[in-house]
């Protein structure tokens, strides 16, 4: 056994060598600021703000009554402009697209200005500033304002889910929980800031929030390369865990808020101070992304201070002396062979590469549109990349967009009829806001929930996410049925279940979409799954809980064919949501083929890709995903191993 220290003879320790001292000295540098906004966390960080300024989409039932009142629409009517709320929210194929050639501020600056003109149009309709629009040209104001959720989703959410591919269902369960709470702080927004008592105000508090917190932080949200480095503080998860925390402090708070304020009355100044405190949990992830960037300064300082003390010392071990003079005779026979063998083979000149002929044109646009077409029923295996045609016409994702539809369209039927089912059922007006409020918060805790407890589960166990999502769709089931039952106080409940399901499909089909069809399409197919919702909410709101709604109400009234009456009782949605749970029961039925069409893939290791050097990485030591490892691979590593003893 040699021991070779020479090298590491250094007066002084590496450790030693590196700075230290009062951290504000670092912090408050210039050059620090810059290394925080040019991060991944500030990314995230900036993402987590967008994200809950965007899910005002979610608050329709605060401001539904009055523009049913204000434009002297029926149920019916107001159905179809809360599809065309949906339909905006989830149509993100052009968002997508325009991801894939543009950088993502070029998104959100469009998705800014789109939210901007769409709801300041809607206030200005519902304010009577402005001649009462038509039903298509108000559904149009509508659905370019919430459009602007699915630019949102897609700048800053598959922005941030490609800076961390190996943590893409927290990453996505963490953004899409500030969106389900984003509901719950609009609330408190609009009570410090406009009392309550005004829902047009409500609608110009969405037209000018979202797009003020998108062109903040529009230059900072970006695609930065994955840190080579692994098993440091720049690949650490630890970060995420910490904005956890905060987000359920900052749900705690806000259902703390929702109780005190059902049973203190509120004066304008009181809900002024109780918005100070949100305001404050909204802005603390910013010390999470100072901290993060702090030791990643350290570990550089020390990086830097251990490439100057030179190399470490270097430890030979030898087993046995003839073994070497035999390895370094051997070495030099074969360095000899090798040389001879290079001086007798002529050297082959070098090839000209042919010219092209005019014989052979380059493909047109026809032909490459005519490879693609006989690719896309060809698509590469599970966890590849795919193309768009190929992901949309395979079978998993058909079935997990009918899976989604019913499941996802059940629940934001209930979400968007919260309002009249409480009307309906004898709730006083004052309980929406309660609703609105229950609904965001467990919204939130079904994403968090969702997104955390599925990657656990998968890295662990090996638990396929569509498993989830049929656990997800029977329990919506039961808050279907609360509603259809119409018991006392069955609503608060009810509340609960379905915020909760609704938030926990997005995180579990979002990531299955990643997983399956890989990264390079994402922005795209990210929002084509997105798009089940809107179908889903026109099949189920639209043509079921609408048109029953206005026909229980012509009969109440003693007249036929509709009309813009109020339903009251618990027929209103009864039968609605009899259908609506039953639908879901057939979505969990069909989640359970895309369980058993994906069981071999997630028991497989399916982010090996992106450990040990990303995806240039050798594969060497990984095995495919979801392929057992070769029985004449283990063969071989046994030999090695048993010649190296």
């Amino acid at each position: 056994m040699v021991f070779d220290a020479g090298a590491g003879s250094s007066p002084a320790s590496p450790l030693a060598a590196a700075p230290s001292g009062n951290p504000l000295r670092v912090i408050l540098t210039r050059g620090f600021a810059r290394q925080v906004l040019a991060g991944r966390w500030f990314t995230v960080f900036a993402s987590l703000l967008i994200m809950a300024a965007s899910g005002a989409t979610y608050i329709f039932a605060s401001y539904s009554g009055a523009l049913k009142s204000a434009l002297g629409y029926d149920q019916r009517a107001l159905n179809t402009v809360s599809f065309a709320k949906d339909l905006g929210a989830n149509l993100g194929v052009l968002p997508g697209l325009i991801n894939e050639v543009a950088p993502p501020w070029a998104v959100l600056a469009a998705g800014a200005a789109m939210n901007l003109a769409g709801y300041l149009m809607l206030y200005l309709a519902v304010s009577g500033r402005t001649a009462r629009p038509p039903l298509a040209l108000l559904c149009l104001y509508v659905f370019a304002g919430a459009n602007s959720q699915a630019f949102a989703n897609t700048g800053a959410l598959v922005t941030c889910v490609k800076n961390f591919p190996e943590s893409r269902g927290v990453v996505i369960g963490i953004l899409k929980g500030f969106v389900g709470l984003s509901g719950a702080v609009y609330t408190q927004l609009y009570l410090a800031f406009y009392g309550g008592d005004d829902p047009e105000s409500l609608i110009l508090l969405i037209a000018w929030l979202p797009a003020a917190v998108s062109v903040v932080f529009v230059h900072t949200v970006r695609y930065l390369p994955y840190p080579r480095r692994r098993g440091g503080e720049e690949t650490s998860t630890n970060p995420f865990f910490c904005f956890l925390y905060l987000s359920i402090a900052l749900a705690c708070f806000l259902l703390v808020m929702i109780v005190v304020q059902r049973q203190v009355p509120f004066s304008r100044e009181a809900y002024g101070l109780a918005a100070t405190p949100l305001l404050i949990l909204l802005l603390m992830p910013l010390g999470v992304v100072v901290k993060q960037e702090y030791k990643i300064h350290r570990e550089r300082q020390l990086d830097d201070a251990l490439r100057a003390a030179g190399p470490p010392p270097t430890i030979t071990v030898v087993a046995a002396a003839d073994a070497a003079s035999n390895a370094v005779q051997m070495s030099s026979s074969s360095s000899k062979n090798k040389t001879e063998l290079q001086r007798e083979q002529p050297v082959a000149p070098p090839t000209s590469r042919p010219t092209p002929t005019p014989s052979s044109p380059p493909p047109s646009c026809l032909g490459r549109f005519g490879g693609c077409v006989r690719t896309m029923f060809r698509p590469p295996a599970r966890g590849e990349d795919h193309s768009i045609l190929q992901a949309v016409v395979s079978v998993d994702m058909l079935v997990l967009f009918a899976a989604a539809m019913c499941g996802v369209g059940g629940t934001l039927t209930a979400i968007d009829n919260m309002g009249q089912i409480g009307q309906s059922l004898g709730y006083p007006s004052r309980s929406t806001n309660t609703f609105v409020s229950l609904i965001s918060i467990w919204n939130y805790a079904g994403r968090v929930t969702a997104g955390y407890a599925s990657e656990a589960v998968l890295t662990r166990h090996r638990v396929p996410r569509p498993l989830l999502l049929t656990l997800v769709l029977l329990l919506a089931c039961a808050g279907h049925l609360l509603i259809a039952s119409g018991a006392p106080r069955s609503l608060y409940a009810a509340s609960v279940v379905v915020g909760f399901c609704f938030g926990a499909q997005w995180p579990l089909v979002f990531a299955v979409i990643s997983e399956v069809f890989g990264l390079k399409r994402y922005s795209t197919l990210h929002n084509f799954g997105g798009m089940a919702s809107p179908v889903g909410a026109y099949l189920l709101n639209v043509r079921v809980a609408g048109r029953l709604y206005d026909a229980e109400a012509a009969r109440q009234r003693g007249a036929g064919g509709g009309g813009g009456g109020v339903c009251l009782g618990v027929e209103c949605f009864r039968r609605s949501f009899l259908i609506i749970a039953a639908a879901t029961a057939l979505g969990a039925v069909v989640s359970l083929v895309l369980v058993w069409r994906t069981w071999g893939f997630y028991r497989g290791d399916i982010y090996a890709r992106f450990r040990d050097g990303g995806d240039g990485a050798a594969a060497g030591d990984r095995l495919p995903v979801g392929q057992p490892p070769r029985p004449e691979a283990e063969g071989e590593e046994a030999a090695a191993a048993a010649a190296v003893k």
